[in-house]
């Protein structure tokens, strides 16, 4: 195995085990979760199904472990602080709705990947980590502020796949299915993304502290 892709193998689990902490840190602080729960339902299923149903080789393997330890963390705030964020829905039905989700990610990431990537993961992580990415804008969006977001997730989080982009490019053993145009798509998407929610959130956490700005709230009348 190259040292560069290994190099790079190593940065995707720095750089998103940093952003896990910072999710898991301000979520606990601002009492809310900060990864979108879409993304978390698809995520925890995606890392489930690698760290124990189908263990890729060597130091992936390990880090995906890491990794579902900390979806766990994320989890339990979403079922701690989750209902707040959905004022419309009954506080009672949030539960099982979440249940539901959950219970529908994990086999559709599965079939997803056993159609796509003959039971690999490459284009489901890529795939659901550019919904991701839009999810993190569209959250942002809807809380009118960075409540349960930060500059430091943000950078982390695009940090993590580039790296994750860059060791399945240096990859000595790649697989020849993953050099086409979709592949590269996901890689430049998830890119884009990325580069504008740390924009985004920069932007919009620079008008919280100073309260400028027409319908974005000061941080004291954001609301906890």
């Amino acid at each position: 195995m190259g040292a560069v892709h290994t190099g790079f193998l190593l940065g995707t689990g720095l750089f998103w085990s940093v952003a896990y902490v910072l999710l898991i840190r301000t979520g606990l602080r601002e009492r809310t979760f900060g990864m979108p729960v879409v993304a978390f339902a698809t995520n925890i299923s995606w890392e489930f199904m690698f760290a124990f149903v189908r263990p890729p080789s060597g130091v992936m393997h390990v880090i995906n472990i890491v990794w579902f330890c900390f979806d766990l963390a994320i989890g339990y705030t979403v079922v701690r602080f989750g209902r707040s964020e959905f004022p419309y829905l009954p506080a009672r039905l949030f539960l099982p709705a979440l249940a539901v989700l959950l219970a529908l990610a994990y086999p559709g990431m599965n079939y997803a990947s056993e159609q796509f990537d003959e039971g690999v993961g490459a284009i489901t992580a890529f795939g659901s980590n550019l919904a991701m990415s839009g999810m993190f804008l569209a959250m942002l969006a809807a809380r009118r502020g960075t409540r349960g977001q930060s500059v430091g997730i943000a950078v982390t989080k695009l940090l993590g796949t580039a790296c994750a982009s860059l060791s399945m490019l240096t990859d000595p053993d790649g697989d020849p299915r993953y050099d086409n145009a979709l592949m590269y798509y996901l890689y430049l998407g998830c890119l884009v993304l990325d580069l504008a929610y740390v924009c985004a959130v920069f932007t919009v956490g620079r008008v919280e502290r100073t309260g400028d700005g027409a319908g974005v709230p000061a941080p004291s009348a954001v609301r906890r």
